[in-house]
């Protein structure tokens, strides 16, 4: 980890490719970002987990399996045109709802395909669409492959082949004319492009395939992407850039078994943590042992790395309410590794059951919050504000749950209303790009860079509950605006600290000390506790 205050700005690199070259280009609908599919936004190729769910729901035979690989590697030798191939898999769903296959679609996007998006290039789409350009999803894969994948990015126009249906929906057994591919592919985009009076001579172009060489051609700004074959011989010879990503390409056996090496490292950290705590007769010791050495420990077996701006601020004032914005399963073990001693957690009252989880919850004497029970939640929230008094940090996640990466959710007031109950500061930190390392419910890590920044402690001695929703918006703004102006060479100057008072740190002796908090505290505590349940969620 390294802080990152005093180190010198990054050089603006507008590199071809870079999210930075497109930040820079010009405004407007009137410059289209097409994207291929497979290979390109997403690792692998999306119409083999279809057939292997299919296969394994035994909703395609053995008989048509074979066939279907047969058909592939067929193609893949030059022996027939990809038209064969699709409308070969088109009839074997003849008679099918069209309605029923989307389903499928959807859930096999959940399950299978959303962790295999690059980061990278969502933030490549992301940049386009944040400088208006007319972002396009073009790719020869049908629908239900291709529709979940652009909602999820935000894309909003796609440009796929369509399965034929009749007046009821039902498969007809083939694709709507004209295919696309190759060729077709290239005067789809054409015709889109004059329609929406698109200037392809300032037009980016993402794939991979070989088959989209004549696409590339056509654009100002050909971006082949993980290529192979003719497209990145073509390339270079031609010059164009090539942008190559592996950070899905990790998800196998290798980033599995760094991964499983980190959850194994638990065991023999939880001896030395017991062996501490037994020697220097104080559990609170042995579990500080524990969450300083056990978090990094794994994110280092994992090939993870933390740039950290404002790590100063991690120590500037303890015990605090250590607050992030919540993306997968890795931020906060990030968090963890961050904050090291003298803390606990609030979690949601799933994970109390979970084998690790809630095994590291009792250690930690984390507390789990029952949301769908408000008064239990009230009782609950009692139990982290004693903590907090009783000189422990607490760390949680404001908006509730795992969110996705284009958005910050809304934040709920139970973080800090306990901050003010127990008389502690709010310490932000922002998590920039957690996504690169694991997708939303991937217990996998994959090894990268992740960018933090954590902001000065931010006093709540000055709240009240009647401004308690402004004060929340203005905390959560402060993570929107950050995202939004990354990169940072410092953290920047904000409004949310402008009528606070300065907060004084407690003693490092404080996370002994089991005594009530102060009466100023103790009066905001019993101020919290007279509000309703609904207020607190």
């Amino acid at each position: 980890m390294t802080a990152g205050d005093n180190r010198k700005p990054p050089p603006d690199l507008r590199l071809p490719g870079s999210v930075a070259e497109i930040l820079a280009s010009p405004e407007g609908p009137g410059i289209g970002a097409f994207f291929d599919l497979d290979g390109t936004l997403v690792a692998g190729f999306t119409g083999v987990i279809l057939t292997q769910e299919r296969f394994r729901r035994r909703d395609m035979g053995v008989g048509e399996l074979i066939g279907m690989i047969q058909a592939g590697l067929n193609h893949q030798l030059g022996r027939i045109e990809f038209e064969e191939l699709i409308t070969k898999a088109a009839s074997a769903l003849r008679g099918r709802s069209l309605s029923d296959l989307e389903e499928i679609g959807e859930r096999l996007f959940v399950q299978k395909i959303e962790s295999r998006i690059y980061p990278e290039m969502r933030e490549l789409v992301r940049a386009h669409l944040a400088r208006g350009h007319t972002v396009v999803l073009s790719s020869s894969a049908l629908t239900i492959q291709a529709e979940p994948v652009a909602r999820y990015l935000g894309i909003p126009n796609t440009l796929t082949n369509k399965f034929e249906t009749d007046e009821n929906g039902v498969l007809t057994g083939s694709v709507v004319k004209p295919i696309l591919w190759g060729q077709g592919k290239a005067a789809a985009v054409q015709q889109f492009a004059a329609e929406h009076d698109i200037d392809l001579g300032q037009s980016y172009f993402y794939a991979d395939g070989d088959e989209d060489v004549a696409l590339m051609y056509l654009v100002g700004n050909p971006r082949p992407t993980n290529p192979e074959g003719k497209m990145a011989a073509v390339a270079r010879r031609r010059g164009w850039p090539i942008l190559r990503f592996t950070s899905r390409a990790g998800i196998g056996i290798r980033a599995q078994l760094r991964t499983l090496v980190g959850i194994g490292s638990l065991v023999p950290v939880a001896a030395g943590a017991v062996g501490w705590g037994l020697l220097t007769r104080s559990r609170r010791r042995g579990v500080n042992f524990f969450t300083s050495a056990w978090s990094q420990l794994l994110l280092a077996s994992a090939g993870v790395r933390l740039n950290v701006i404002g790590q100063e601020n991690l120590t500037a004032a303890r015990p605090a309410v250590f607050i992030f914005n919540h993306r997968n399963q890795v931020d906060p073990i990030i968090v963890a590794a961050l904050v090291r001693d003298n803390w606990t957690a609030v979690g949601k009252k799933e994970l109390e059951s979970d084998p690790i989880v809630g095994t590291l919850g009792k250690v930690l004497d984390a507390v789990f919050i029952d949301r769908d029970d408000p008064t239990a939640a009230v009782e609950t929230l009692r139990q982290v504000e004693e903590r907090a008094r009783a000189g422990l940090s607490i760390v949680i996640a404001p908006e509730g749950t795992r969110v996705d990466t284009t958005e910050v959710g809304p934040f709920k007031k139970g973080p800090f209303r306990i901050a003010m109950a127990a008389g502690v500061p709010i310490v932000p930190i922002v998590i920039r790009n957690a996504e690169l390392i694991a997708a939303r419910n991937s217990t996998t890590m994959n090894p990268g860079t992740v960018d933090v920044a954590v902001f000065p402690p931010i006093p709540v001695d000055d709240w009240t509950l009647d401004e308690l929703p402004q004060r929340i918006a203005a905390v959560r703004q402060l993570y929107v605006s950050t995202l939004a102006d990354w990169p940072l060479d410092r953290l920047p100057e904000v409004s949310v600290y402008s009528r606070a008072t300065t907060h004084k740190a407690r003693p490092k002796t404080a996370a002994k000390n089991t005594a009530g908090a102060n009466p100023k505290s103790a009066a905001a505590g019993q101020h919290v506790a007279s509000s309703s349940p609904k207020e607190r969620s």
